[in-house]
């Protein structure tokens, strides 16, 4: 697992390679908090949770039958694909790629903002099936899956290397704070116009409060809720339940 956290003080801590830790949010918050560093990873990173008391099971956990299925079939199929979480079909012979022929579901990202416009971001994921050992993704490099500053909050998935290119998290940011657009025409030109289409969606949210989730890949599982009682709920584009128009 690997995970990020960062707020408007662009404080912020990551951490990569976990493979006992039951939150890796929770460690990422601890190196940002804890110690004078960004970037914990593998065995370092281990040592610290365990070092910090949180909550850790044996490896084998995290090793489900479903799991290892998935990827011996990617690996008879040599391919690589985002994530473990597709189900499989009931006779379990059968992943159900998307149009792409990757898994629909991935990285966990949230984002907020508190009533007196302090924001922050945190993104998790398990990473590619069947990537090279030591392949770390965007998830937990600042600027690419994950970024905050004192205008917006943005968590990124997708495909890592394409998020990492194109600097994506960052470049909402950046758009906002040198060109003066909003946040929604921030990311609609990051994910339409700079990132290759198939390998991104991200969730962000302003000072202000607006929230935008575009995405150029077949769909992208999200949702938001503010205080006044909107709620949007959302898979395929232009998909939404529980809420009103689009923010």
């Amino acid at each position: 697992m690997e995970a990020c956290i960062m707020d408007d003080k662009k404080r912020c801590g990551a951490v990569s390679g976990l493979t006992t830790v039951v939150n890796p949010i929770s460690l990422a918050r601890l190196v940002m908090e804890k110690t004078p560093h960004i970037y914990l990873a593998f065995d370092g990173a281990e040592a610290f949770a365990r070092e910090q008391g949180v909550e850790t099971l044996d490896s084998s956990h995290f090793i489900t039958p479903d799991n290892v299925e998935r990827l011996n079939k990617a690996k008879e199929a040599k391919r690589v694909q985002i994530d473990y979480t597709q189900p499989l079909h009931k006779d379990k012979k059968e992943e159900t790629p998307d149009a792409d022929g990757d898994s629909k579901l991935g990285t966990v990202g949230c984002v907020a903002v508190d009533s007196f416009g302090n924001l922050a971001s945190a993104t998790s994921t398990g990473g590619f099936v069947n990537k090279m050992v030591g392949r770390i993704g965007d998830t937990p490099i600042i600027g690419a899956g994950t970024y905050a500053n004192n205008l917006c909050a943005v968590s990124a998935t997708g495909k890592g290397e394409a998020i990492i290119r194109g600097t994506v998290a960052r470049d909402v940011a950046a758009l906002m704070e040198f060109k003066g657009v909003s946040l929604k025409e921030a990311a609609a030109y990051v994910v339409e116009e700079s990132t290759p289409k198939g390998n991104v969606g991200l969730i962000a949210v302003s000072a202000a409060g607006e929230v935008t989730m575009p995405f150029n890949t077949t769909g992208m599982f999200r949702a938001c809720a503010t205080e006044d009682g909107y709620s949007e709920i959302g898979i395929w584009p232009n998909s939404v339940e529980n809420g009103g128009d689009n923010h």
